[in-house]
């Protein structure tokens, strides 16, 4: 337990770097060998453009870690927050903290950022992508990032959770984030088992379709198990997907400036 605790509590912004090609590296492998569609492309452009809004969520994940530093130190020395409050087995601690972060922090915010317009807004960088693919994952407008840091940190104060169980989480959610947007094609024996308690490529790619329900469906992360509590899960046949979003110019995906503005064009529709 204490070697654990260690470990990620001191893991280095390198590492944690490190962690990121590396996830993106394995599944940018399998999409050239396993390719869940044939995209007509220019994969470099296509994905420079999503690095460059991943640039920014580390950007502003590097400014709210400076900025909650205080906060883990707060709840360390206070004992603040419902784990605080019960004496459990590190792994049902950390069990508990891994899923209150991926309920509150994923599925309730990922919900939200559809259903409230001003959040929705933002969330529609993340939409807009017409050709899905591991780097889709990171793409997110700013203002959505910054939203789903807020209710990270939020999560964390009210459960009491301790840093190295939010770096843990983290480093989970980065390697599902890669795998569940990847342009994969796995075959459903292996798919369906798993999207019983995981979020799985093919379950994922509902999610961005470029129209309701679809849409508006499989919000998870890590956990399915939130969509099929709340009737928010689906699951059919990838090939009937067509990604996109139907509010915004598919022409310009890849135009930063027309994205990154999203938020703020009126003539988009958010009803």
């Amino acid at each position: 337990m204490e070697q654990f605790i260690t470990y990620f509590e001191d893991l280095s912004p390198l590492y944690k770097l490190l962690w990121v090609v590396a996830c993106l590296g394995f599944v940018w492998t399998l999409e050239l060998i396993i390719p869940l569609v044939r995209h007509q492309y220019d994969k470099v452009r296509h994905d420079g453009i999503n690095l460059v809004f991943l640039s920014m969520s580390m950007v502003i994940n590097v400014l709210v870690g400076i900025a909650t530093v205080g906060v883990f130190y707060w709840i360390s020395t206070s004992k603040f927050g419902l784990l605080n409050l019960v004496d459990l087995p590190f792994w049902a601690e950390l069990l508990i903290a891994v899923m209150a972060l991926d309920f509150f922090a994923q599925y309730v915010a990922h919900y939200l950022l559809h259903r409230v317009r001003w959040m929705w807004k933002f969330h529609l960088v993340h939409h807009s992508d017409t050709k899905v693919d591991a780097t889709t994952g990171t793409r997110h407008h700013p203002g959505d990032y910054f939203i789903r840091e807020l209710f990270s940190i939020a999560t964390v104060i009210v459960f009491g959770i301790p840093v190295a169980f939010y770096v843990f989480y983290r480093i989970c959610t980065v390697f599902f984030t890669y795998v569940t947007h990847a342009n994969i094609s796995l075959p459903v024996w292996i798919d369906k088992p798993l999207s019983y308690v995981f979020i799985t490529p093919n379950v994922h790619k509902f999610h961005h379709h470029f129209e309701r329900p679809w849409t508006d469906t499989n919000f998870g992360n890590i956990f399915s198990f939130w969509d099929r509590a709340f009737g928010t899960f689906v699951y059919d046949d990838p090939k009937k997907i067509l990604y996109g979003v139907d509010v915004t110019d598919p022409s310009k995906d890849e135009n930063l400036g027309y994205q990154l503005g999203l938020p703020l064009n009126k003539s988009i529709k958010t009803d």
